[in-house]
């Protein structure tokens, strides 16, 4: 039987949603407050979860420790106070919508979690809007 685990964590950042291949008028049609050149802020709410079997030595499917660790790392230290156009490499060259950054950070612990579990990222932008990874 499969069990599912969740470990949650928040960060603060700015961001700009913008096309630079597009003119600045299609910019503000398309993404309105989203794209002001000064950028702006969220308070992002992120949920993993790990889906996996429970380990009968442990009792667990992972410990949520070094989940937290692996969310530290990859997220939290990176991200949280950042201007994510500016600070990151990841979104230096991918515009950073709340699907895009989901995505990026799927890909980050995807690489550190082993195989044996599914993993799904799921990232409140605001308290009514969020995106969900389930892979």
């Amino acid at each position: 039987m499969k069990v599912s685990v969740f470990r949650k964590a928040q960060f603060n950042a700015a961001h700009r949603l913008h096309n630079p291949k597009w003119d600045d008028e299609t910019n503000r049609r398309i993404f309105g407050k989203c794209n002001l050149p000064n950028y702006h802020g969220h308070n992002y709410v992120l949920e993993v979860k790990l889906t996996g079997n429970v380990d009968p030595e442990t009792g667990y499917v992972m410990d949520l420790g070094i989940l937290k660790k692996i969310i530290d790392e990859e997220v939290i230290e990176p991200f949280d106070h950042r201007n994510l156009n500016e600070d990151t490499a990841e979104f230096r060259d991918l515009n950073p919508s709340a699907e895009n950054i989901a995505t990026v950070i799927y890909h980050k612990l995807r690489k550190r979690i082993a195989h044996e579990f599914e993993v799904g990222v799921r990232l409140f932008e605001t308290e009514r809007n969020f995106v969900e990874i389930n892979i």
